[in-house]
């Protein structure tokens, strides 16, 4: 490993498998700088690790990051991080259904400080015009407010964009149908409609974030960063979407939810300060009643809540969508521009893995707490099934 300075800042050189680490990352433990990538790096006590003193201060300081020389994009990494632009962000939709027209609403309303302009397109008949008229009559009494506009956008202008939302969704199981994993019962149909988008980052060189909003997030982020990678004969080349550039959005519903379990029973209460969720979103969840003080038993009986809330809800004779949107759409895509931590999937060793995390200009930063023996095998369990079923795509 080599490592040189850059404008105050140190930048470690690193050779990695390019399939299984980022192509280039912010470091917040040395333990980073060390073999491969994995769900070790969400536990502070497998990255202990030395370096020089010099150098351990840099990374305290938020001045470190780490680039992929294996990468073909390492040379542009190592003179310039991937980031956003500073400013606000162009943002762009596509899909305006349920979960689709309720991100537009919320981006809408509080994305003025962070969103410059939102472009919208739905391969319906007069859907993103609709959005157009009425997106653009929301204001507050006195026009005073700055929200961002909305437009609708042509398809083959989708990329030109700093921010990409995908909301699309084919197959969504009806109100009142036996299905247990609503989410996975998605993926063949959002699986098609996704490889179009996948192949057009790829085709314009798309250097911003592509997100994922559509079930199953984490194996559809998988799907779309395999699918830009490879050449048109099937050929795999790194030259699509980066690894860090794919987020997916749907672990925050998820904390939501155990939140609201823990509001309305104090047995959980010690999740809205200590706990965490960890893993996708559905199946393979992880909810840990308190790092500090995890009890294994009461953290399985809120993961089981959690992960059957969805179900709950169209029992009673509704789809959810307006919290999945909110909570895992806006207001984690808004903390993501703001570089604030929040609950997304990012790539962590071959798979997109949900855990806290935040956007820095070194790149992706995941929280690593000092785990515990119990949660830490459940994450390690989470992310092999999510290896496993990303082998399928």
């Amino acid at each position: 490993m080599r490592s040189i300075m850059q404008n105050g800042n140190i930048v470690y050189l690193l050779e990695r498998e390019p399939r299984l680490s980022k192509a280039g990352f912010h470091v917040s433990h040395p333990g980073q700088l060390l073999g491969e990538e994995g769900p070790h790096w969400l536990d502070a006590n497998r990255l202990r690790a030395a370096v020089p003193p010099g150098e351990e201060a840099l990374i305290e300081e938020g001045r470190a990051r780490a680039v992929n020389m294996r990468h073909p994009a390492a040379e542009r990494l190592v003179a310039q991080p991937s980031a956003l632009p500073a400013g606000k962000k162009r943002v762009h939709i596509v899909a305006l259904g349920d979960v689709g027209a309720t991100l537009l609403l919320g981006l809408k309303l509080l994305g003025g400080d962070d969103i410059s302009e939102i472009g919208v397109f739905d391969m319906r008949e007069n859907i993103a015009e609709r959005y157009e008229f009425e997106m653009n009559q929301i204001s507050d009494p006195f026009c005073s407010a700055e929200l961002p506009g909305v437009e609708p956008v042509a398809q083959e202008d989708l990329f030109r964009c700093d921010v990409f939302v995908f909301c699309a969704s084919r197959g969504v199981p009806e109100v009142g149908t036996e299905v247990r994993d609503v989410r996975m019962a998605q993926l063949a149909g959002n699986i098609g409609i996704l490889r179009l988008y996948a192949r057009m980052a790829r085709d314009t060189g798309f250097m911003g974030l592509f997100c994922v909003v559509s079930d199953p997030v984490d194996l559809l982020c998988q799907y779309a960063y395999m699918e830009s990678n490879r050449t048109d004969t099937g050929d795999w080349d790194d030259r699509g979407l980066l690894p860090e550039q794919v987020r997916g959005y749907g672990l925050g519903v998820m904390h939501a939810r155990a939140a609201y379990y823990a509001k309305k029973d104090a047995r959980f209460l010690s999740y809205l300060t200590e706990g965490r969720m960890y893993g996708p979103h559905g199946q393979g969840i992880v909810a840990a009643n308190s790092v500090p003080h995890y009890d294994d038993a009461l953290s399985g009986e809120l993961t089981a809540l959690t992960l059957s809330a969805n179900l709950r809800l169209r029992e009673i004779g509704f789809k959810p969508y307006i919290a999945p949107a909110v909570s895992s759409g806006v207001l984690p895509i808004l903390a993501t521009l703001r570089g604030e931590w929040h609950y997304s999937a990012v790539a962590l060793g071959g798979a997109y893995f949900g855990c806290k995390n935040r956007l820095t200009p070194n790149g992706a930063e995941i929280e690593a707490l000092p785990l515990p023996e119990e949660l830490y095998g459940h994450i390690c369990e989470s992310h092999a099934a999510l290896i496993r079923q990303g082998k399928t795509l």
